[in-house]
């Protein structure tokens, strides 16, 4: 049952949305009545409430006409005064203080252009709403909130708005027009070019047949793509190996063995072999 009472407020906020313009937070202006509900029965607390119901945040609203009223009932309705003391206060521009019915009426006016989620347990006030498009309305019954499904006039009038952005209005049809006409100047322009274009197209082919008479030659159309043939090329030089110059490096070579001769025959001449004394004494003894 909750379920199935989810889904049909979801259904309702969506119709609201698309046809209304209705847009998150959304704004719910509450009366006197509703307040007073909502203490009675311990509906607290009250935006996360609210907002279970709509599945979004909100913000809540009264007028300080409302305000008056819940003053001028007493001790009765004393706490209903704080509770109500604690939302926001919107706007209201008459001067003298009115009603809480006529208030809302006023701050709600023809088309509900601040798109207010009013909440009220006044059935008389509901059925004067009902004639208003894009007012939806919010009640409590015991402990629970409800929202109202929209009436049969504001299924009708969201009908009629959705065929007029169907169809065009009388200054986009004069928009129409008035492109239309450049546009005729343009397509004579270019029939004309056209008509122009083929009699010059006819003079150069009788020109091309003369011509061909006069030399003898004759004439073949280039319709044919006439592909060119590729040419064999050599190859890439970056991807070659470069080739060895191989009298240089024999030149090199013996230029490196002949300084290696001389340096091994220079080191053997600086070679001396000493003898020690003691072999010298000897020679001399067997002398």
């Amino acid at each position: 049952m909750r379920f199935k009472k989810q889904k049909r407020h979801r259904k309702i906020v969506k119709f609201y949305t698309a046809c209304f313009g209705f847009r998150e937070p959304f704004k719910v202006l509450c009366d006197g009545t509703f307040v007073h509900h909502l203490l009675v029965n311990h509906i607290t607390p009250v935006d996360s409430a609210l907002s279970n119901i709509l599945g979004a945040t909100v913000k809540i609203f009264t007028t300080r006409c409302v305000l008056a009223e819940l003053k001028s009932l007493g001790e009765s309705y004393s706490e209903s005064l704080e509770a109500a003391r604690n939302l926001i206060t919107a706007r209201c521009d008459h001067e003298k203080r009115k009603s809480a019915v006529a208030c809302i009426q006023e701050i709600v006016g023809e088309d509900n252009h601040e798109h207010f989620f009013v909440s009220t347990q006044d059935a008389d006030l509901r059925k004067k709403l009902h004639e208003i498009p894009g007012v939806p309305l919010i009640f409590g019954l015991r402990n629970a909130l409800l929202l109202e499904p929209p009436s049969a006039f504001q299924h009708h009038f969201a009908k009629s708005k959705e065929e007029e952005r169907l169809h065009m209005s009388e200054l986009e049809y004069k928009m129409l027009r008035m492109k239309k006409k450049p546009l005729s100047v343009t397509k004579e322009a270019t029939e004309f070019s056209d008509v122009n274009e083929n009699e010059g197209d006819q003079n150069l082919g009788t020109l091309v047949v003369t011509k061909t008479n006069a030399g003898r030659k004759r004439m073949v159309p280039k319709d044919n793509v006439q592909f060119k043939r590729k040419k064999a090329k050599g190859p890439n030089p970056l991807s070659c190996k470069k080739k060895k110059n191989y009298a240089h490096s024999n030149h090199v070579s013996k230029k490196e063995n002949h300084d290696g001769s001389e340096t091994t025959s220079s080191r053997s001449r600086k070679r001396k072999r000493m003898r020690s004394r003691i072999g010298k004494k000897l020679e001399g003894t067997n002398e």
